[in-house]
């Protein structure tokens, strides 16, 4: 079985119930989420052995987070323990025109407290093949990015395939400093993942004939974004999802794979959205896990496109889906008809 690490923050998530407005909640739902985490529960629903990195206070709320990792497979060994709080999110899930809304409090956790003594990469990367990790972690601080870029030189020194899904937050740090720091990780990168975004708030490489605002996605401009990311990282694949948002209930949903030689385009999926975050976890989660299965590309694509896809009908930030399950989409049982 092929081992998989991933390093990254996992957040307390607090959400209204339905499609309260925070102005209107008298509680909230508490589960935990979190983008290298998510990949890490996909994983592990689809058989792989999947480990999750980061660091959670002792106390109880930090044990929950490590149990709710632990119920669906994640191997939490390599968690370290320590630090003050878990970070938080506030969620509020949009509809029609209205859009969802996140709020964080994550500010000193036990994750950006975090120093280069807390973890030993070579202990952590003995016996796995491939490492993921997003571009919200580095985003935390400089100190955790100083972290990422040991445990990138460390996986390649340890012949890992290494994965990052650019994932830019701008409420986390500027496109300047995003850009300077990815920058200088890229370089470790194998298989670079992003959304129709990423690429140009991160590396200013933009999709021509596109507004993502008005829902306008052309796939053609996405092809000259993954032939300069490719160009200039020396990624062997990179990955784009491709999402027309119609409204915040309802989006097309497709991706396309850039190996170097050929492009490939997944089919598109109309989505009802029943809770859109995590969605491109459990894209990067089908990747990975495809990948590694040693599918051909159009398959990898179609896999990660079918799973992002199912996930997105599944309350919280966790893609609780079978192999199975996606590979039924994925050959064209898209009906939803009950199995009986």
């Amino acid at each position: 079985m092929k081992r998989v690490i991933t390093f990254g923050e996992l957040m307390l998530r607090l959400a209204p119930e339905g499609y309260l407005r925070f102005a209107q909640a008298e509680k909230f739902q508490a589960t935990f989420g979190g983008g290298e985490a998510n990949v890490a529960v996909s994983l592990a629903n689809y058989g792989v052995d999947a480990a999750f990195v980061s660091k959670f206070p002792t106390h109880e709320i930090g044990q929950m987070a490590v149990n709710s990792l632990r119920k669906y497979g994640v191997d939490t060994s390599l968690i370290v323990r320590g630090g003050n709080r878990v970070g938080v999110y506030y969620v509020e899930k949009g509809a029609s025109q209205r859009p969802s809304k996140v709020i964080y409090d994550r500010a000193d956790s036990a994750i950006a407290q975090a120093s280069a003594a807390d973890f030993d990469w070579d202990h952590i990367f003995e016996g796995a093949d491939w490492f993921h990790f997003t571009g919200i972690t580095p985003a935390l601080g400089d100190n955790v990015a100083e972290i990422c870029l040991q445990a990138l030189k460390a996986a390649k020194a340890h012949g890992l395939t290494v994965s990052c899904d650019l994932n830019y937050r701008k409420k986390l740090w500027t496109r300047e400093k995003a850009g300077e720091v990815m920058g200088k990780l890229m370089q470790y990168v194998d298989v670079c993942i992003a959304n129709e975004e990423d690429a140009a708030d991160v590396f200013g490489i933009h999709a021509a004939n596109t507004d993502i605002n008005s829902g306008k996605v052309d796939h053609e401009g996405y092809k000259d974004v993954a032939r300069q990311l490719k160009e200039r990282f020396g990624f062997s694949h990179v990955a784009i999802t491709l999402r027309g948002s119609i409204s915040a209930n309802d989006n097309d949903w497709a991706a396309m794979l850039y190996d170097g030689n050929d492009y490939y385009f997944s089919r598109q999926y109309r989505v009802h959205i029943v809770d859109r975050v995590g969605g491109g976890d459990s894209f990067g989660g089908g990747l990975i896990y495809a990948m590694l299965d040693g599918r051909d590309p159009q398959a990898v694509i179609e896999f990660a496109v079918a799973a992002s896809c199912l996930k997105h009908s599944i309350e919280g930030d966790y893609n609780l889906m079978s192999v199975a399950e996606v590979e039924s989409l994925a050959g064209g049982n898209a009906s939803g008809r009950v199995q009986r």
